[in-house]
Order: C-alpha cells, then structure tokens, then sequence
C-alpha cells in the first residue's frame, strides 16, 4: 500500500509539472541512460578486444572530438540558441544554412586531406580508412545535434530521448556483432560507431535540406561566423583538457597503453554523472542566491555539496580495484593506479564551476576563456615533459595538475569579482573549508594507491565513510531540497 500511495503521488506531482521541467528531468534520465549503456557495454569490448584494439578506437574518438570542433564550428551550441530566439520565423532556413556552413567546412578540410593524407596518417597514427571515415562522420553528424537542439528549444523532450537511446543501443549492439565476426576489431568498433552517427544524421540532414531548402545564408552565415570564431579557442580547451592524454599516450607509448589509460579515465568519469547532474542543480540556485542576497544559505549548501563530493571521490578510490575489475579484463589492472589521480579531478571539476557561475553572472567571459586556455596548454606541455621519462600513469596526474590549476584561477578571477562588486556581493564561498577538502581529496589520492596493497584498511575507511554519509544523510536531502525548491520558483 505504501508503495503504491508513493507511486500516485510521484505520477501526479509529474502530470502537474511545467513542460520546462519535464524536459529538464527527462534530459537527466537520457544522459544517465546513455552513460550507463557506454559503460555497462565496456566490460564487453574489453574482453573481446585486445589492449591495442581497444586503443585505435579509443584514439580515434579523441582526434574526432578535436577536429570537429573545426568543421562544426560548435554552430549547434549557444549560437544556434541565439538564431532561433531571434529568427523564429525564419528558423528552417537558418538550420539548412548552418548545416550548409558546416558541410562547407567540412568539405573543404577534406579535400585538404586528400591532398596531405600522409601529413594527418602521422600525425593522428590513424589509417587513411578511418580518417575518411572521420570525415563522414563530421559530415552528417551535425544534423543529428541540430535537430536535437530544435527539439530542446521546443520542449519536445520525447524525441531527444528516443533518439539518444536508439543512438546508442544501435552502435552498442552493432559494434559488438561487427567486433565478434571480424579480425580487425579494433576498425571495426569505429565503423560500428560513426557509421550509426552517419545512417541517423544522414537522414536527419536530408530532413533539415526539405524543410529549410536553404544552403548559403549570407545573413545566417555572417552572424554564426562572427558569434562562433571567437569561441573555438574555449571549445578546444576542453577538448584538449580530456582527450589530449589519451593522443599524447598513443603517440609517445601506443596503443595498448593509450586504451589501459581511457579504461581508467572512463570509469573514473562514473563521478562525473552526479557531479554533473548536482552542478546543473547548483546553477540556477545560486543565481537565484545571489540575486536575493541570501550568502549565508549559498555558503551552507556549497559547503555540505562540497564535503558530500570530496566523500564520494575517496570511496570510488578506495573501490577502484573492484570497479576495474568488474569493468574490464586482467590486460587492464595496471589502470588501477591511474583510477586515483582522475577521480580526484572530478572534484576538481565539480569546484571550479562554483567560481565560474559567479563570473557568468557578472558577465566576466573573458575571465573563463583565460583559464580554460591556460589549463590546456599545461595538460599538454606536462604530458609532452613527463609520459616519456614517466610513462603513461604521469597523465593522470598531469589531468589532476591542470584541473587544480583550472580552479585556482577561477578562484582567482572570483575574488577580484568580490573585490569589483563588493557593494553587491558579499563573501560566497568558505574558502578555507574548500581548501581543506582539496588537500584532502588529493592526499587521499596518493594514499589509496598505496592502501590498494592493504585490504583491510581499504576496507575500514570505506565503512567509515559510509557510516559518514548515513550520518549526515539529513543534512544532505535538506540541501538538496532547498535547491530544488529554489528552481521550482
């Protein structure tokens, strides 16, 4: 009875919300939903698939995400936001004539490369083959992430989540029949891969050309190309700052040790799912702190997130042999010793989010802009010094160094928002416990790599921080509602 009275509340409460926040709550599943099927089919691929197999795909996807930056333009980001705000009535033309503008770049590099193939095969360490099909995927896959974003504009929240899952369940099974029946498995995972993203974006961009019959847009053109230029060096930081490791390994050691080091950057990514889904939480609640001038309540929660989060990191270090070995073969163990270092970054990007939003609201981009650069070309100037003197466990840490960095200097430009604004903001965040916990966290890094050795210690703390986390269990739930209640307003 209890379960069912919870169950009819729950459908009510559903039935009764905004469109806007069905949406957001059905986006959230999505994203869980499809990290979930990315990471409950590693464990299958990586034991159908050797180290080096594993390590062409994974290097591949890390050079596509860095070259589309170029070819895309990033126009299906903010950009196009701002289009279908300002042209509502002109929107089906001005879709078809951003696709066009990323089919036109698209297009132009490639004939580049047909002209340097050997140039971009030493460079990537990719074949020809799957560099031409990089291409194909840079060509279609846009359209997929146009009408995705028409669709999230529009609230129509049903389609985005349909296709999210079709989406990955079709390059997930496909890529496993493929890996089965052929000898060049790790070409195969791509083909498996891009060619579901070519088969949907192909269709979705001949949709796009029927509704909106418009390829070249001067107007449209001209606004995406000044708003979007400016913005590929911010883009190609984060890029840089989670895919240059995996470039950088496959480059300087290979293969085998480019996929032992995705393995382990993955998994540790399990953090990330709710350090993400609790920052986009975060957001609108402090705007709405700030505007009413309720510090103390923002410092309060950020505090007791912060704590929460610096917690979870420790426990997923101290189970990180048994999550690897759940999620891949013995070939991959070595990744353990990996596993601390990244997880501990996910703190780090759960933190400087917290200084960043502070300068969105004063509208300080430039602010995030120089910090995004700064931690990208560390990530690969560290990699560069120290993956050939200490192999590939040192760009672990090297991704730990940069995310620390990253939050010092938005820590940075955050007091001298404080300093500019004091008569409109007072102090936000304890600064000291912050300081604790990061010291903490990192400490803790190095520690539970050697606390691997040691089975009962490991598994003492992981008891005590759980007896913690049912402790302050209260505590927590009231923040989250606060926040909640904050976004419900």
């Amino acid at each position: 009875m209890i379960i069912k009275e919870i169950f009819v509340q729950g459908k009510n409460k559903y039935k009764n919300m905004p469109i806007a926040a069905k949406a957001s709550l059905w986006y959230i599943v999505c994203n869980v939903l499809q990290k979930g099927i990315v990471l409950l089919s590693m464990p299958i691929f990586t034991r159908l698939m050797s180290t080096s197999e594993y390590g062409i795909y994974t290097i591949y996807q890390s050079w596509y995400s860095i070259f589309v930056i170029f070819t895309s333009l990033g126009l299906y980001n903010s950009v196009y936001n701002n289009v279908l705000t300002k042209y509502p009535e002109s929107s089906a033309q001005a879709t078809s004539s951003m696709l066009g503008l990323s089919t036109s770049i698209t297009a132009i590099l490639g004939i580049v490369f047909l002209l340097t193939s050997q140039i971009w095969e030493n460079l990537t360490r990719l074949s020809s083959e799957l560099i031409g099909v990089m291409f194909l995927q840079m060509l279609f896959e846009p359209a997929i992430y146009f009408w995705m974003t028409r669709q999230r504009y529009e609230f129509k929240y049903k389609g985005v989540v349909a296709l999210t899952l079709l989406n990955a369940i079709s390059s997930t099974v496909f890529g496993v029949f493929l890996v089965l029946f052929s000898s060049e498995k790790g070409n195969s995972r791509v083909f498996a891969y891009a060619g579901t993203q070519v088969v949907i974006g192909s269709i979705l961009y001949v949709i796009c050309f029927c509704k909106g019959r418009t390829f070249f847009s001067k107007k449209f053109w001209k606004y995406s190309l000044e708003f979007c230029i400016p913005l590929i060096p911010h883009y190609l930081s984060f890029s840089v700052l989670s895919q240059a490791d995996r470039i950088m390994i496959g480059n300087m050691s290979g293969k085998s040790e480019a996929a032992i080091y995705s393995v382990a950057y993955n998994i540790a990514m399990l953090m990330q799912i709710i350090t993400n889904a609790v920052s986009n939480s975060l957001g609108p609640y402090t705007y709405q702190s700030i505007k009413t001038r309720k510090f103390d309540s923002l410092r309060k929660t950020s505090s007791m997130l912060l704590i929460v989060m610096g917690l979870g990191c420790c426990l997923v270090m101290l189970f990180s042999p048994e999550i690897l070995y759940l999620f891949a073969s013995k070939e991959y163990m070595a990744a353990v010793y990996i596993m601390p270092a990244v997880v501990s970054s996910t703190f780090f990007m759960f933190l400087y989010p917290l200084f960043s939003i502070i300068e969105f609201y004063f509208e300080k981009p430039k602010f995030i802009m120089i910090a995004s650069t700064v931690g990208a070309v560390l990530n690969v100037l560290l990699n560069y010094l120290l993956i050939p003197v200490l192999g590939y466990y040192a760009a672990g840490f090297t991704t730990l160094a940069c995310y620390i960095l990253f939050a010092f200097a938005h820590y940075t430009f955050y007091k001298r928002i404080l300093e500019e604004k004091k008569e409109e903001i007072e102090k936000i965040y304890d600064t000291r416990l912050i300081m604790f916990i990061s010291i903490g966290v990192v400490a803790f890094a190095v520690l539970s790599m050697w606390l691997y050795r040691w089975f009962i210690i490991r598994y003492l703390l992981i008891t005590i921080i759980v007896i913690l986390g049912v402790i302050k269990r209260k505590s927590l739930i009231n923040q989250l509602k606060l926040i909640k209640n904050k976004e419900d307003k």
